[in-house]
């Protein structure tokens, strides 16, 4: 990755790569924030700061003749590319978005002419790997198991989620309004920052419902958040697979969601999902509200939750499904 975030890409790099460890892989990351990035690998995998193509590029020529570079974005693709010219290294690459390569249409066209020279492409959904449109190994991403709570679940929604523009934060807050919630003393806690946090404030005020809403910004305990929530609000409508949703469902959290993109398949397998139809804040609202009104109805579903995350949606299922794949091109 040419990265020094940590965000989606960084976490899901950030698990997966300890992991093949465990697998008797032996892992080099490049790029990503160094301290979580660090602070997650601890010392099974090897770690190389990167922030830019040159760097990543002079990081990844460091390393002995990898047998496999697994790259991430369009950037850290360019630079497998970059690299790969000559020797015996197999580029795979992780499509995370559901978008084809690049930025602009002469960059989206150069990609496409070095199709070929990538041995596997890894979607991360079913969802991406439609929207890329090129053949692709859909390997759903595992997150770890979390205890079962020791506490009363508390009387709040919970949302987790950037707030930008492709997350629909204010369905989420116009379903809150039309939903028994506020009505019933429940809060709605929004963990996470982004650029619209000013308009969504002044949304929620003008919903009349700012008493009953909490921004709480940037947070580092969104486990602990889990832990206490009473339900999990998943807006937004094409997300490329949702991780948060994912994490929810390990902690046993009932997750209503957009039914759309992602969602259909990690909440939307299970038996008795909660989604609503993207875009749709009445039949949202109306999912809210059944759940708030129903504590036994909450605990079976979040309990479902968990058990299809455990059964489908392991680190080591994922783990070994990209190994896997490593092997297969290895092979070749």
């Amino acid at each position: 990755m040419c990265s020094d975030a940590f965000a989606g890409v960084e976490r899901y790099v950030s698990v997966l790569a300890p992991a093949l460890v465990d697998l008797g892989a032996d892992v080099t990351v490049i790029g990503g924030a160094e301290e979580p990035m660090r602070g997650a690998l601890g010392t099974r995998a090897r770690f190389i700061p990167a922030p830019s193509v040159r760097s990543a590029l002079r990081a990844l020529r460091s390393l002995h003749a990898p047998d496999i570079v697994n790259t991430h974005m369009s950037e850290g693709d360019l630079v497998g590319l970059l690299y790969a010219r000559r020797g015996a290294t197999r580029l795979v690459s992780t499509r995370h978005f559901a978008a084809p390569r690049g930025g602009s249409p002469a960059v989206r066209t150069a990609f496409r002419a070095a199709r070929r020279r990538f041995a596997a492409d890894i979607a991360i959904s079913g969802f991406v790997a439609g929207e890329v449109r090129v053949p692709s190994d859909v390997i759903l991403t595992g997150v770890p198991p979390a205890e079962a709570a020791d506490t009363d679940r508390e009387s709040f929604v919970l949302v987790a989620q950037r707030l930008e523009s492709e997350k629909n934060t204010a369905l989420a807050l116009r379903a809150w309004a039309a939903s028994a919630g506020p009505m019933r003393g429940w809060t709605l806690r929004v963990a996470g920052q982004g650029a619209l946090r000013g308009d969504l404030e002044r949304l929620a005020s003008d919903l009349g419902v700012r008493g009953s809403v909490e921004f709480l910004g940037y947070r580092s305990d969104v486990s602990e958040l889990m832990d206490a929530a009473g339900v999990f609000l998943a807006s937004a409508p094409l997300e490329p697979y949702g991780l948060s949703v994912v994490e929810a469902m390990a902690h046993g959290l009932p997750v209503i969601a957009a039914g759309g993109g992602g969602h259909l398949e990690t909440v939307g397998a299970a038996e008795h999902a909660a989604l609503f139809a993207p875009g749709d804040v009445q039949g949202a609202a109306d999912g809210l509200t059944a759940l708030i009104d129903d504590e036994s109805a909450r605990r079976a579903y979040g309990e479902e939750l968990r058990a299809l995350q455990q059964r489908e949606f392991s680190v080591e299922r994922w783990a070994c499904q990209t190994m896997d794949v490593y092997r297969r091109v290895l092979a070749r």
